[in-house]
């Protein structure tokens, strides 16, 4: 079951079109946002579900936390037949959610795991729960970018530790929309990953795949949209606000500058993609787009 990007289930209004974006076909850069921070925080714990699109508010939040304990419980073992701890699998799904959009290295998930867990817990058993969670598209990791830059920075291969919703990492550790709320440094993580959520829906209908960019200097890109014509957009991830926002200009300009456009096409934008602000918009300094995600579509 694919979760539902926030176009298909009717809170994006979908006036920003990433297809128009890379035909060049989006001159007029202005769409309204009608999604404020509560809302969000409501939809990230929501996740894209299609039968919690269509449920009241409080019988769609119980739904991720159903799901997170039939993965446990059933699904984890039932996909091939070996029998997996539910308590080692609910451990995985906690650890994974805390390293949402990090490069987080196996040797760490373990430790994180091995609270109390026996020492037995090896890398190769941690692996084969972190396949099968894979396998029934639980999770699914981002692969790295590899552009052709003029430097010669070496560029992080590891792949970017992902669930395929975020509402699986907020029922994983017990947080509703209010914790979000809270802790607004947490709700940036899981915004991130229901805004990948939705840029893979996009670009699967675009034949596209999205990567994510790091280098060992500490450039770093959330998303690469990158179709199979050659074409690609860099994206920056931000939940709001103006200084954030111009940090990702930044850092998308840092990053485009570094392209060797004698040998790839240059980028069809820079998208800095934001949860909260009024309206999407141009900047007039350096012509990097600001699209709140309940504006966009494919």
């Amino acid at each position: 079951m694919r979760p539902m990007s926030l176009f298909e289930s009717g809170e994006s209004n979908g006036e920003i079109s990433l297809k128009a974006l890379f035909d060049g076909e989006s001159d007029e850069m202005y769409s309204e946002n009608n999604l404020d921070l509560s809302r969000i925080a409501f939809l990230i714990c929501r996740g894209g579900w299609p039968k919690a699109t269509l449920q009241s508010e409080d019988i769609a939040l119980d739904r991720a936390f159903e799901y997170f304990d039939a993965v446990a419980n059933v699904d984890a073992s039932k996909v091939d037949g070996v029998q997996r701890d539910p308590e080692r699998v609910k451990r995985l799904m906690r650890s994974y959610a805390r390293q949402q959009g990090a490069q987080t290295a196996l040797s760490v998930i373990r430790e994180d795991m091995l609270t109390n867990d026996s020492s037995t817990l090896d890398e190769d058993t941690v692996n084969s729960y972190i396949k099968a969670l894979k396998k029934i598209f639980v999770i699914e990791d981002m692969h790295a970018w590899n552009p052709n830059l003029r430097s010669k920075t070496a560029i992080r291969t590891s792949d970017t530790r992902y669930y395929v919703d975020p509402s699986v990492a907020t029922a994983a550790l017990g947080l509703g929309p209010q914790d979000l709320i809270n802790d607004l440094e947490t709700m940036g993580l899981f915004f991130e990953t229901l805004c990948v959520r939705d840029l893979r829906v996009y670009a699967d209908a675009l034949d596209g795949e999205v990567y994510h960019y790091r280098d060992k200097s500490g450039l770093e890109c959330d998303a690469v949209l990158h179709l199979r014509n050659g074409k690609y957009g860099l994206i920056e991830i931000k939940l709001g606000g103006d200084d954030l926002i111009s940090a990702g200009a930044e850092t998308l300009k840092e990053l485009s500058d570094k392209i060797d456009t004698t040998k790839m096409k240059k980028p069809s934008f820079l998208m800095v993609l934001t949860g909260t602000g009024d309206f999407a918009y141009r900047r007039e300094e350096d012509g990097v787009i600001v699209v709140p995600i309940g504006c966009l579509r494919d």
